[in-house]
């Protein structure tokens, strides 16, 4: 990552004239998940269609970092001659340490899922305080009263845990006071080599969530209930599983498909999305056909077609609440705000999960949007408000737009598209965490973007 680079962007002052297509990569919150469950094999994992983001090239560093073999494979993709798949084989069992590297770990959240793996396998593993994007509170006291009631010893200081298990986790109940994703995962990991069974309530059902455990049951796991509120995992006992003949296979990024989905209905008359699961993304999907957006689902296709309504006619959105899966996903929240910037009314946005989650509505209102805060949680959007540069009253002058957290990035890059005049996104580093090589998709559906270096 490299955090002296800016995107440019020329508006498109509103005009709807992006088209193409675009193709859905893996799913990044799957694939550093099976990432990390690659350290409950007894040999080399396969990991296909693994999107070449910054957080998996991280994740990939800190696995090597405790001795693990990662490399990449560029192998032929089945859907064009020119393309590769992103292809990773995983050696744990070179693994030397257990002490996750708190640099690594300081700028991504999802390396806390790894204590679950190392815990199970090597009954020891020190972290870090999470890091990454900053976006509210999130305590991993979830983590660490679960690792207690599997028997782990804990230890911490200022900025680090020391947790133990050196006659393996063993069986129990927990009961998750509130759903949590990476909790879910990082328990269910846990549990799989632990003795006895583990029984886990109110667990998030997450699509990612299912794809790992579906694949580990497919190596040898006993995971049942994935998918639902309660999982029951049936531990080896220690017995490593293999993958011999089950290579890891990504799922379509649901939270990337949204987001192509917004640009689209902002900012493009034909846009087709391919390669992508429509039916996780149902929420938005039917918020966007309500709102007037002419959107065609097909299986694994989503297209919007002869989109030339003026987005200042759509209709807004009365009331979104962000919610758990198979709500509306919090990772989806800025974009569609910017959305809801230009359609006619207005729209409440209620943000259940992450309190901090709103820091971008300070630049689209930079920009011209109008947008009010009822309490930290909750705003209410008033459109249609046209975005415009300060280079259209001043050619001297530019707008500079801050990419706050990943997906807060996406939306300011869309609002730019959306708007009219020169504008400066920085902090790109943090949408590279998240959106593989988006400069160079944009500019295929006929974008003004570059990536500069300051």
């Amino acid at each position: 990552m490299n955090p002296k680079q800016s995107f440019n962007i020329t508006g498109l002052a509103g005009e709807k004239t992006l088209s193409g297509s675009v193709s859905i990569q893996g799913a990044k919150n799957s694939a550093l998940k099976a990432m990390a469950a690659s350290i409950l094999f007894d040999g080399p994992v396969t990991l296909e269609n693994i999107p070449e983001t910054a957080d998996t090239q991280t994740m990939t560093e800190v696995l090597t970092k405790l001795g693990a073999k990662v490399n990449k494979i560029p192998v032929e993709s089945e859907k064009s001659p020119e393309a590769v798949e992103n292809v990773l084989t995983i050696d744990a069992t070179s693994i030397t340490s257990t002490d996750i590297d708190p640099t690594l770990a300081g700028s991504m959240r999802a390396s806390v899922v790894l204590t679950g793996p190392l815990l199970a396998r090597f009954g020891k593993v020190s972290f870090p305080t999470p890091g990454g994007c900053v976006i509210g509170a999130r305590p991993i006291d979830l983590f660490i009263d679960g690792y207690r009631k599997m028997g782990a010893h804990i230890d911490e200081d200022k900025n680090s845990y020391y947790i133990t298990a050196p006659n393996r986790l063993r069986e129990t109940e927990i009961f998750f006071n509130k759903q949590t994703v990476g909790g879910t995962e990082t328990l269910m990991m846990a549990a799989v080599l632990s003795k006895g069974i583990t029984v886990l309530k109110n667990c998030a059902m997450e699509p990612e969530i299912v794809n790992v455990a579906e694949w580990l049951n497919a190596c040898g796991a006993d995971i049942r209930g994935v998918g639902t509120p309660t999982m029951e995992i049936t531990g080896t006992n220690g017995k490593l599983l293999s993958a011999k003949k089950h290579p890891f296979v990504t799922i379509p990024d649901r939270v990337e498909t949204g987001s192509f989905l917004l640009l689209g209905a902002l900012c493009a008359r034909d846009l087709m999305i391919t390669d992508c699961e429509p039916k996780h993304v149902e929420s938005l999907i039917n918020m966007l056909k309500d709102s007037g957006v002419p959107v065609v689902v097909e299986p694994n296709v989503i297209k919007i077609v002869n989109n030339v309504a003026p987005t200042s006619l759509l209709a807004p959105v009365a009331d979104i609440r962000t919610h758990e899966y198979p709500g509306f996903p919090t990772d989806l929240q800025s974009p569609l705000v910017a959305y809801l910037t230009q359609v006619n009314g207005e729209s409440k946005v209620f943000e259940t999960i992450y309190e901090g989650r709103y820091k971008y509505v300070e630049d689209l209102n930079k920009i011209g949007a109008n947008i009010t805060f009822l309490n930290p949680r909750e705003i209410i959007v008033h459109g249609p408000t046209p975005f415009k540069s300060a280079s259209e009253t001043d050619p001297a002058q530019k707008t500079t737009l801050e990419a706050r957290d990943i997906r807060a990035g996406f939306a300011v890059v869309m609002s730019a598209l959306a708007g009219k005049g020169n504008f400066t996104i920085t902090n790109v580093h943090l949408i590279d965490r998240g959106y593989e090589k988006l400069e160079q998709r944009l500019q295929a559906l006929g974008a003004k973007v570059n990536r500069v270096s300051n």
